[in-house]
């Protein structure tokens, strides 16, 4: 119990917070009739607990090496299990997405911590064993999600998909304060608040102004003003950092081909492979009538081939550099949308099989492989900022492609129902419409909204790999793939064993 208590107490945190990223997805038909949700309400359920997790993931670490990292990451975990609690008891969408901006809260000082405590605690061999299975956690949550999603929303109801957080929650509190030591940074660090809440601003202006675009228009007023509010915070972000003697991005790294690459390939990743994820619940469910059961297991095949192919890339593809699996990983991810985006008024969910197992397939090869490429594009004491940096990208990309792909599905559905129809419909509002338009007109409208936000998805994961095949490798020495990509010492970076403050 000494030796994998600590371990068993953080991997239930991990468990959580990346289970809940992907467990609402079935749900989210549920939401809409019991809440009365919109579709930008529906959005917002996801991408509330995503943007807050992606925007304050790296001020939030950086606060628990001062603060303490076990103390941070047993206040994110209370501090989960008090929204979970809410969003479980939400009587509005209103109240719903703001409790999952608190849970996405909590989320980051548990994420933010994770590493830094297992570096704290295992050392040699078992840091290498105790990663691997944090890793095998990590991937599992996103595989188990859509199913436990669908088995307890058909089951006691949608509400229990946050209810479950609750014993786990004073599970991995118990173990954490028994088991994991307290640890810290590095004397004399200071946070980087000023840059926390430029990022944030930028993040949430962006997808906010994706979100309204897809009920406003791309030129009306409230969308270019939200851009602007963006592109205001991202121009401070940028002043912040060159000036704050602890920034939370050294801007110096944007001059790394090979960085800039694999951040690009995070940023794209996430929300091309799974951006699209909700909508096809909600015309699985709502459209073809299936049960949140069976929704959720429809998502195997591209959950099953990631995982496999994960596990067999670990074992296999350790020679390969990473510009390689990362580029044609995303390439993959990419055709895998374009094979999908063939649906019409008479097809079933069978006809994207054959695109979920190619981006699942993808998604294996991009997974283990891009905060490897992340670390070994920039010097060994960044190593704890670039892995950092990847991860924050990941949550926004997966956000933004949440809000990409909504507001191109409407803009499409536009062209064959009218505005207030298409929102009703693409928020899982299908009954309501039947009886002004013929179940063909429905699926047709819909599919066709699918098609259009598929292909986007599938032009931004060719481009982003095709970028990735020519930056990566183009700066530092490429290394390969996988773990033996990673220096000793910049491991002991990323885990919070050395920190070395930006010059």
């Amino acid at each position: 119990m000494r030796t994998w208590g600590p371990l068993t107490a953080i991997c239930l945190g991990t468990f959580m917070l990346l289970l809940d990223v992907t467990i609402v997805v079935v749900a989210l038909p549920d939401m809409a009739r019991s809440l009365h949700a919109s579709l930008s309400d529906l959005q917002w359920v996801v991408d509330g607990y995503a943007l807050a997790l992606a925007a304050l993931l790296l001020g939030v670490g950086a606060a628990a090496d001062i603060l303490g990292r076990r103390r941070v990451h047993v206040a994110g975990v209370v501090l989960f299990a008090v929204a979970s609690l809410l969003c479980g008891l939400s009587d509005g969408p209103g109240t719903l997405v703001a409790a999952r901006a608190v849970q996405g809260v909590g989320a980051a000082a548990m994420f933010a911590t994770t590493l830094p405590l297992l570096g704290s605690v295992y050392q040699g061999r078992q840091r290498s064993t105790a990663l691997g299975v944090w890793g095998a956690v990590s991937g599992g949550a996103a595989a188990v999600g859509p199913v436990l999603g669908g088995v307890l929303t058909a089951g006691p109801g949608w509400r229990w998909i946050f209810f479950v957080n609750l014993p786990v929650s004073v599970v991995a509190v118990w173990l954490t304060l028994k088991l994991v030591p307290e640890s810290r940074g590095p004397r004399g660090m200071r946070v980087d608040w000023a840059g926390t809440v430029a990022f944030a601003g930028f993040a949430g202006g962006v997808t906010y102004a994706v979100v309204r675009a897809g009920e406003d228009g791309w030129g009306a007023t409230p969308t270019l003003a939200s851009f602007a509010v963006a592109v205001l915070a991202l121009v401070c972000f940028g002043l912040v950092e060159r000036r704050v003697p602890h920034p939370l991005l050294d801007l110096s790294l944007l001059r790394e081909r090979a960085f800039v690459g694999v951040m690009a390939g995070a940023l794209a990743f996430s929300g091309v492979a799974f951006g699209a994820m909700p909508y096809l619940s909600i015309w699985m469910q709502t459209l073809l009538g299936m049960s949140p059961v069976r929704g959720g297991l429809t998502l195997l095949p591209l959950t099953g081939a990631a995982v496999v192919v994960s596990v067999l890339a670990g074992k296999l593809l350790h020679g390969v550099p990473a510009r390689l699996t990362i580029g044609g990983g995303l390439l993959l991810i990419g055709t895998g949308c374009f094979c999908q985006a063939v649906l019409g008024a008479g097809s079933d969910w069978t006809t994207l099989v054959p695109g979920l197992v190619l981006v699942g397939v993808g998604t294996g090869l991009v997974s283990p492989s891009i905060a490897g490429a992340a670390l070994a594009a920039v010097p060994a004491e960044r190593a704890g900022m670039a892995g950092g940096a990847v991860n924050t990208v990941r949550q926004l990309g997966y956000a933004l492609g949440v809000a990409v792909s909504g507001t191109v599905l409407t803009s499409r559905m536009r062209g064959t129902l009218p505005d207030g129809a298409a929102h009703t419909l693409a928020g899982g509002g299908a009954g309501a419409l039947r009886g002004a338009f013929s179940e063909h007109a429905l699926r047709g409208a819909f599919a066709s909204g699918l098609d259009a936000a598929l292909v986007t998805a599938g032009l931004v994961g060719t481009a982003a790999g095709a970028l990735v095949l020519v930056l990566v490798g183009a700066g530092r020495a490429e290394r390969p793939a996988g773990t033996a990509a990673v220096t000793e010492s910049a491991a002991r970076t990323l885990t919070g064993e050395e920190t070395t403050s930006p010059g």
